[in-house]
């Protein structure tokens, strides 16, 4: 079960999963209720959660927390 947005913890590390596409996410600021400016941590991108659902979200919709293995 996916985690609220409103749940997410500024330094933290998500496993996110949206329309195929899998990241692994780090929350870095609190910009405004449920946007977040986040770092995915394969590629060092910087962007905001807005973006990463500004198309909508799928069916394989999932972001928990992420847990080294």
């Amino acid at each position: 079960m996916a985690i609220a947005l409103d749940n997410l913890r500024v330094g933290r590390v998500y496993a996110f999963t949206n329309m195929g596409e899998k990241r692994k996410l780090e929350i870095l600021a609190r910009l405004s209720g449920d946007n977040f400016k986040v770092k995915d941590m394969d590629t060092t991108e910087v962007y905001t959660i807005e973006e990463l659902l500004r198309w909508g979200r799928g069916k394989d919709y999932e972001l928990d927390e992420w847990m080294e293995e």
